[in-house]
């Protein structure tokens, strides 16, 4: 499913919205959460999941081409962990 398709789902399951309001609200909302997260904050949604930002440490690795080893500098990359309710619909 595209962004697209989620707010065409959500126009169904929402009396009255208009496919500009669905889009104007998902996007406010993704934004929000990446600001969030480009910050270091943790975004919780209860029963969905959690977005964080994750530290990775610098570490060795090689070049795929030449095989030469190389160092892969640590950074901070987002992270994504389902919540239980997720989880548990997922799995049924």
């Amino acid at each position: 499913m595209n962004k697209g398709q989620l707010v065409d789902e959500v126009v169904q399951k929402v009396d009255g919205m208009t496919k500009k309001q669905a889009d104007a609200i998902l996007s406010a909302i993704l934004e929000t959460i990446q600001e969030s997260v480009a910050e270091g904050n943790k975004v919780t949604l209860v029963g969905f999941g959690t977005f964080e930002p994750r530290k990775r440490q610098a570490r060795e690795g090689r070049n795929p081409k030449t095989g030469e080893p190389m160092q892969i500098p640590a950074t901070t990359v987002p992270a994504f962990s389902a919540g239980k309710f997720f989880k548990e619909k997922v799995a049924s």
